[in-house]
């Protein structure tokens, strides 16, 4: 059985598929045979991606496939190290079903009170209903600088949960990386 990490979020825009994508591409160049099980049907953010790194006969290589469920996702998947369930824009019943089965659940969030308040009640409502909170991590993504990570790291730790170092900053070179395919751990620029 592979490790699976489940990426959820609350709301959309907060950098989901950026994450799951650089989190394939970087443990398959650390050799992991990495599948992304892409559980947003009505966005196929990360089936499409992999499917223009493919084209473009991108290295390492990643799988994606769009599943409808779960179950879908557990049984159609092919044999990999690491599975990456990059889940739905929202979260719903399916999310605590996601919970219940990975090794890490991990939301991304802005730096913003809108993008931090739904962040925390979905990470509330998992521990509500039984998942341990060692099993739940927030990324930043999306920041503009120091000052505004240090003050959403704050609001993360004030309400319980862990973030990890560092975070994603918004940068238009990622953007475009993404779109030929690449991670944006795979930029044109040094910086």
């Amino acid at each position: 059985m592979p490790t699976i990490l489940g990426i959820i979020s609350q709301k959309g825009g907060v950098g989901k598929s950026t994450l799951t994508q650089a989190i394939a591409v970087e443990a398959a160049y650390n050799g992991l045979a990495v599948h992304i099980a892409d559980l947003d049907a009505q966005q196929f953010t990360s089936t499409e991606w992999a499917s223009i790194r493919a084209r473009g006969a991108l290295l390492p290589t990643v799988t994606a496939c769009t599943y409808t469920t779960l179950k879908a996702a557990l049984d159609g998947m092919p044999r990999c190290d690491l599975l990456i369930l990059d889940g739905p824009a929202r979260t719903s019943a399916g999310t605590l079903e996601i919970a219940r089965t990975v090794d890490l659940v991990i939301q991304p969030t802005g730096a913003a009170r809108a993008d931090l308040s739904p962040a925390i009640r979905a990470f509330h409502e998992l521990a509500a209903r039984g998942i341990p909170t060692h099993k739940l991590i927030m990324v930043l993504s999306r920041i503009l600088g120091a000052a505004e990570a240090k003050e959403a790291r704050r609001y993360i730790t004030d309400a319980g949960y862990a973030v990890l170092d560092g975070c994603i900053m918004e940068r238009v070179s990622y953007r475009t990386a993404q779109d030929l395919g690449r991670a944006i751990t795979e930029t044109d620029y040094d910086t």
